[in-house]
Protein backbone atom coordinates (compact mmCIF):
# COMPACT_ATOMS: atom_id res chain seq x y z
CA UNK A 1 0.00 0.00 0.00
CA UNK A 2 0.99 4.00 -0.72
CA UNK A 3 -0.24 6.95 0.54
CA UNK A 4 -0.73 10.33 -1.66
CA UNK A 5 -0.60 13.15 0.56
CA UNK A 6 -1.30 16.45 -0.83
CA UNK A 7 0.18 19.88 1.36
CA UNK A 8 -2.26 22.96 1.31
CA UNK A 9 0.13 26.24 1.14
CA UNK A 10 -1.48 29.23 1.85
CA UNK A 11 -2.05 32.41 3.28
CA UNK A 12 -5.12 31.71 5.11
CA UNK A 13 -7.85 34.56 6.41
CA UNK A 14 -6.34 35.55 10.35
CA UNK A 15 -9.14 35.32 12.70
CA UNK A 16 -11.89 33.82 10.33
CA UNK A 17 -12.96 30.10 11.23
CA UNK A 18 -15.59 30.11 8.30
CA UNK A 19 -13.34 31.18 5.71
CA UNK A 20 -10.61 28.96 6.33
CA UNK A 21 -12.84 26.22 6.38
CA UNK A 22 -13.94 27.15 3.30
CA UNK A 23 -10.70 26.98 1.86
CA UNK A 24 -9.77 23.62 3.56
CA UNK A 25 -13.15 22.35 1.73
CA UNK A 26 -11.89 23.36 -1.81
CA UNK A 27 -8.29 22.13 -0.91
CA UNK A 28 -9.79 18.35 -0.11
CA UNK A 29 -11.89 18.33 -3.18
CA UNK A 30 -8.86 19.56 -5.11
CA UNK A 31 -6.61 16.82 -3.43
CA UNK A 32 -9.20 14.06 -3.73
CA UNK A 33 -9.40 14.93 -7.46
CA UNK A 34 -5.70 14.18 -8.22
CA UNK A 35 -5.62 11.22 -5.91
CA UNK A 36 -4.37 12.45 -2.67
CA UNK A 37 -5.70 10.44 0.47
CA UNK A 38 -4.70 12.89 2.75
CA UNK A 39 -4.94 16.97 3.48
CA UNK A 40 -2.56 18.41 5.27
CA UNK A 41 -2.71 22.13 6.62
CA UNK A 42 -0.51 24.55 7.89
CA UNK A 43 0.05 24.71 11.70
CA UNK A 44 -2.96 26.51 13.32
CA UNK A 45 -5.03 27.20 9.93
CA UNK A 46 -8.23 26.72 11.16
CA UNK A 47 -8.36 29.98 12.96
CA UNK A 48 -4.44 31.95 12.12
CA UNK A 49 -1.48 31.59 14.47
CA UNK A 50 -0.14 34.93 14.76
CA UNK A 51 -3.84 36.63 16.29
CA UNK A 52 -3.01 37.84 19.06
CA UNK A 53 -6.01 38.07 21.58
CA UNK A 54 -8.60 37.37 19.18
CA UNK A 55 -7.33 33.68 19.37
CA UNK A 56 -9.15 32.72 22.68
CA UNK A 57 -12.82 33.24 21.77
CA UNK A 58 -12.06 31.35 18.68
CA UNK A 59 -10.73 28.20 20.32
CA UNK A 60 -14.16 26.16 20.68
CA UNK A 61 -14.59 22.50 20.93
CA UNK A 62 -16.67 22.45 17.68
CA UNK A 63 -14.02 23.10 15.54
CA UNK A 64 -11.93 19.82 14.92
CA UNK A 65 -15.55 18.17 14.41
CA UNK A 66 -16.21 20.80 11.37
CA UNK A 67 -13.00 19.53 10.16
CA UNK A 68 -14.01 16.05 10.61
CA UNK A 69 -17.44 16.91 8.56
CA UNK A 70 -14.95 18.33 5.86
CA UNK A 71 -13.53 15.26 5.81
CA UNK A 72 -16.85 13.16 5.35
CA UNK A 73 -18.43 15.34 2.47
CA UNK A 74 -15.12 15.15 0.23
CA UNK A 75 -13.38 11.72 0.93
CA UNK A 76 -9.86 12.81 2.23
CA UNK A 77 -8.41 12.20 5.33
CA UNK A 78 -7.25 15.67 7.04
CA UNK A 79 -4.73 16.68 9.47
CA UNK A 80 -5.36 20.32 10.22
CA UNK A 81 -3.76 22.74 12.43
CA UNK A 82 -6.26 24.25 15.21
CA UNK A 83 -6.17 25.60 18.59
CA UNK A 84 -7.35 22.95 21.39
CA UNK A 85 -9.06 24.50 24.66
CA UNK A 86 -7.29 22.94 27.87
CA UNK A 87 -9.48 21.70 30.31
CA UNK A 88 -8.79 24.17 33.55
CA UNK A 89 -8.00 26.71 31.09
CA UNK A 90 -5.55 27.85 28.40
CA UNK A 91 -4.86 26.82 25.04
CA UNK A 92 -2.94 24.14 23.19
CA UNK A 93 -1.34 24.35 19.48
CA UNK A 94 -2.88 21.43 18.07
CA UNK A 95 -3.80 19.04 15.02
CA UNK A 96 -6.56 16.71 14.71
CA UNK A 97 -6.43 13.76 12.17
CA UNK A 98 -9.62 12.45 10.97
CA UNK A 99 -10.10 9.99 8.48
CA UNK A 100 -11.56 10.06 4.94
CA UNK A 101 -15.13 9.18 7.06
CA UNK A 102 -14.36 12.09 9.57
CA UNK A 103 -13.27 9.52 12.42
CA UNK A 104 -10.50 11.01 14.63
CA UNK A 105 -7.59 9.10 15.19
CA UNK A 106 -5.57 11.00 16.77
CA UNK A 107 -5.11 14.73 18.31
CA UNK A 108 -1.46 16.18 19.34
CA UNK A 109 -0.66 19.06 21.36
CA UNK A 110 2.68 20.78 20.25
CA UNK A 111 5.19 20.05 22.72
CA UNK A 112 8.11 22.31 21.93
CA UNK A 113 7.03 26.01 21.90
CA UNK A 114 8.62 28.78 20.25
CA UNK A 115 9.66 32.10 21.48
CA UNK A 116 7.43 35.08 23.24
CA UNK A 117 4.86 34.51 20.56
CA UNK A 118 4.07 30.69 21.48
CA UNK A 119 4.27 30.92 25.03
CA UNK A 120 1.77 33.99 25.06
CA UNK A 121 -0.72 32.05 23.70
CA UNK A 122 -0.37 28.55 24.05
CA UNK A 123 -0.18 26.18 26.93
CA UNK A 124 2.51 22.94 25.58
CA UNK A 125 1.59 19.74 25.41
CA UNK A 126 3.64 16.96 27.60
CA UNK A 127 3.14 14.21 24.82
CA UNK A 128 4.74 12.68 22.10
CA UNK A 129 2.03 11.36 19.55
CA UNK A 130 1.75 7.58 18.73
CA UNK A 131 2.03 5.67 15.44
CA UNK A 132 -1.35 5.80 13.57
CA UNK A 133 -2.10 3.61 10.38
CA UNK A 134 -3.85 4.89 7.56
CA UNK A 135 -4.00 2.89 3.92
CA UNK A 136 -1.63 0.95 4.96
CA UNK A 137 1.40 3.83 6.10
CA UNK A 138 2.64 4.39 9.28
CA UNK A 139 2.32 8.07 10.34
CA UNK A 140 3.20 10.38 13.02
CA UNK A 141 2.80 14.15 13.34
CA UNK A 142 4.68 16.81 14.75
CA UNK A 143 3.84 20.39 14.78
CA UNK A 144 6.44 23.23 13.70
CA UNK A 145 9.35 24.10 15.87
CA UNK A 146 9.29 20.35 17.29
CA UNK A 147 10.78 18.83 14.12
CA UNK A 148 13.81 21.11 14.95
CA UNK A 149 14.62 18.62 17.78
CA UNK A 150 16.24 15.68 16.10
CA UNK A 151 14.72 13.48 18.95
CA UNK A 152 11.39 14.12 18.28
CA UNK A 153 11.78 12.66 14.71
CA UNK A 154 14.11 10.14 15.63
CA UNK A 155 10.92 9.00 18.31
CA UNK A 156 8.78 8.35 15.66
CA UNK A 157 11.01 6.37 13.56
CA UNK A 158 12.22 4.00 15.71
CA UNK A 159 8.43 3.57 16.65
CA UNK A 160 8.47 2.61 13.20
CA UNK A 161 7.04 5.44 11.25
CA UNK A 162 6.76 5.86 7.35
CA UNK A 163 6.42 9.61 7.40
CA UNK A 164 6.38 12.28 10.16
CA UNK A 165 3.31 15.02 9.25
CA UNK A 166 4.95 18.73 10.33
CA UNK A 167 2.39 21.32 9.54
CA UNK A 168 4.19 24.61 10.29
CA UNK A 169 3.99 28.35 10.57
CA UNK A 170 8.18 29.26 9.80
CA UNK A 171 8.42 32.92 9.25
CA UNK A 172 11.48 34.98 8.08
CA UNK A 173 14.36 34.75 8.94
CA UNK A 174 14.39 31.02 9.42
CA UNK A 175 14.14 29.54 5.53
CA UNK A 176 16.99 27.43 6.09
CA UNK A 177 14.82 25.58 7.96
CA UNK A 178 12.47 24.69 5.10
CA UNK A 179 15.58 24.40 2.57
CA UNK A 180 18.29 22.45 4.35
CA UNK A 181 17.51 21.52 7.69
CA UNK A 182 13.99 19.00 6.32
CA UNK A 183 15.73 16.94 4.15
CA UNK A 184 18.50 15.97 7.05
CA UNK A 185 15.62 15.54 9.19
CA UNK A 186 14.74 13.09 6.76
CA UNK A 187 17.96 11.72 6.27
CA UNK A 188 19.58 10.97 9.58
CA UNK A 189 15.97 8.85 10.87
CA UNK A 190 15.66 7.37 7.26
CA UNK A 191 11.36 8.13 7.64
CA UNK A 192 9.71 10.59 4.98
CA UNK A 193 9.13 13.89 6.09
CA UNK A 194 5.82 15.88 4.94
CA UNK A 195 6.22 19.88 5.67
CA UNK A 196 3.40 22.40 5.59
CA UNK A 197 4.25 25.59 5.76
CA UNK A 198 2.27 29.24 5.44
CA UNK A 199 2.95 32.04 3.03
CA UNK A 200 2.04 35.53 3.01
CA UNK A 201 1.72 37.86 6.21
CA UNK A 202 -0.21 37.64 9.30
CA UNK A 203 0.78 40.79 11.86
CA UNK A 204 4.54 41.10 12.09
CA UNK A 205 5.46 37.47 10.84
CA UNK A 206 6.33 37.06 7.11
CA UNK A 207 5.81 33.29 6.50
CA UNK A 208 8.66 31.73 4.31
CA UNK A 209 6.67 29.27 2.37
CA UNK A 210 8.93 26.46 0.45
CA UNK A 211 6.41 23.54 1.69
CA UNK A 212 8.02 20.01 1.05
CA UNK A 213 7.86 16.12 1.40
CA UNK A 214 11.41 14.65 1.89
CA UNK A 215 12.01 11.45 1.08
CA UNK A 216 14.07 8.87 3.82
CA UNK A 217 17.67 9.18 1.33
CA UNK A 218 17.61 12.99 1.95
CA UNK A 219 15.90 13.65 -1.67
CA UNK A 220 12.81 16.22 -2.31
CA UNK A 221 9.92 14.63 -3.51
CA UNK A 222 7.73 17.25 -4.53
CA UNK A 223 7.84 21.24 -2.95
CA UNK A 224 6.87 24.96 -3.93
CA UNK A 225 8.29 28.05 -3.54
CA UNK A 226 8.53 31.27 -1.05
CA UNK A 227 5.22 32.42 -2.55
CA UNK A 228 3.03 29.63 -3.86
CA UNK A 229 -0.43 29.29 -2.88
CA UNK A 230 -1.22 25.73 -3.74
CA UNK A 231 -0.78 21.91 -3.05
CA UNK A 232 2.53 20.10 -2.60
CA UNK A 233 2.02 16.01 -3.71
CA UNK A 234 3.89 12.91 -3.22
CA UNK A 235 3.45 9.82 -2.42
CA UNK A 236 4.75 7.65 0.83
CA UNK A 237 5.95 4.27 -0.38
CA UNK A 238 6.55 2.16 2.96
CA UNK A 239 9.18 0.22 0.70
CA UNK A 240 11.37 2.94 0.34
CA UNK A 241 11.33 3.39 4.27
CA UNK A 242 12.60 -0.20 4.40
CA UNK A 243 15.01 -0.11 1.70
CA UNK A 244 16.60 3.21 2.97
CA UNK A 245 16.90 1.12 6.27
CA UNK A 246 18.38 -1.34 4.41
CA UNK A 247 20.75 0.13 2.38
CA UNK A 248 21.83 3.24 5.45
CA UNK A 249 21.60 1.08 9.01
CA UNK A 250 22.56 4.18 10.83
CA UNK A 251 19.39 3.50 13.21
CA UNK A 252 21.20 0.07 13.58
CA UNK A 253 24.51 1.75 14.16
CA UNK A 254 23.57 3.81 16.88
CA UNK A 255 25.74 3.32 20.71
CA UNK A 256 23.14 3.83 22.79
CA UNK A 257 25.36 2.65 25.39
CA UNK A 258 27.18 5.81 25.32
CA UNK A 259 24.49 8.41 24.84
Amino acid sequence: MTLTIAGLQHVGVPGDVDANLAIVATAARDAASQGAHLLVTPEMFVTGYNIGARLAPLATPDLAERVAAIAAETGIAIVAGLPEPVPGGGIANALVLVDREGQELLRYRKTHLFGALDRSLFMAGDTLPGIVDLHGVRLSVLICYDVEFPETVRAAALAGADAVIVPTAQMEPYAHIAERLIPVRAWESQVHVVYVNRVGAEGDLSYVGRSSIASPEGTTLASLGAHDIGLVIATIDPETTRRARRENPYLHDRRTDLY
